[in-house]
């Protein structure tokens, strides 16, 4: 099992500082990795998921209820773990303090878990221009410019033109209904274009992000992202 406590003070940034070591424990890592064999095995891993949103479902079953019923306006989401455990503190770490050590971490986990399809382009998800100001980084935009780079994929990009409350406090409805327009892409894109996100919640920024890319010209969306809250828990 994973150390629950492996961000806590005090031992964080020493292990993260550590190249050749484990980042969950310390035990040397497997070659060229971030991580040993054995913490590797116990990240939460999104094993069974929806193929159009990512939440877990049960095995043998392709599509959620709410995707059925609902369907979103992406047509795929790639989310290979779940807002869990270390991952969540990771992506804490990452999000909020702009720890490259995490940061790398992250898109390692990504590239191991990447999507069948990965598009003609990324886009990243944008943030409200005086948030990004204040926050002074948007680590979406740092995992698609990492992504694109090693993919030789280019990023086409979009603009928040409203500012939403915050999410954290809202349904699954209240959110789509926050970030109804909030989104403008900058050009026409490609036919195909993939959102990179760090956490998937319930996919609703994915939805307008993804319903702005096909009035823009786009034939199809999907998500690729670092983890999946379970619906419910987010």
């Amino acid at each position: 099992m994973l150390r629950k406590r492996w961000l806590q003070q005090g031992g964080h940034w020493l292990k993260r500082a550590m190249p050749g070591y484990c980042a969950f424990c310390l035990a040397p890592a497997l070659p060229g990795q971030g991580w040993c064999a054995s913490c590797l095995k116990d990240l939460p891993w999104n094993r069974h998921a929806c193929e159009q949103c990512g939440d877990p479902v049960t095995q043998g079953q392709s599509r959620c209820g709410h995707c059925l019923v609902e369907p979103p306006a992406f047509t795929c989401t790639q989310a290979g773990l779940l807002y869990q455990g270390a991952i969540k503190e990771l992506l804490h770490d990452f999000k909020f303090q702009a720890s490259p050590r995490a940061g790398i971490l992250l898109y390692e986990l990504m590239r191991m878990t990447s999507p069948a399809l990965t598009g003609a382009a990324l886009l990243a998800v944008p943030m409200y221009p005086s948030h990004a100001r204040e926050r002074g980084f948007n680590q979406s935009y740092w995992l698609a410019k990492q992504l694109g780079e090693t993919l030789g994929t280019p990023l086409v990009k979009a603009t928040r033109i409203k500012d939403s409350f915050s999410q954290r406090t809202l349904n699954r409805r209240e959110r789509a209904a926050n970030l109804a327009g909030a989104f403008r892409l900058e050009a026409e894109p490609p036919e195909h274009i993939v959102i990179i996100d760090d956490v998937v919640t319930t996919g609703a920024t994915g939805h307008a992000l993804a319903s702005a890319a096909l009035d823009a010209g786009a034939k199809r969306v999907d998500i690729w992202a670092v983890a999946r809250t379970p619906l419910g828990k987010g």
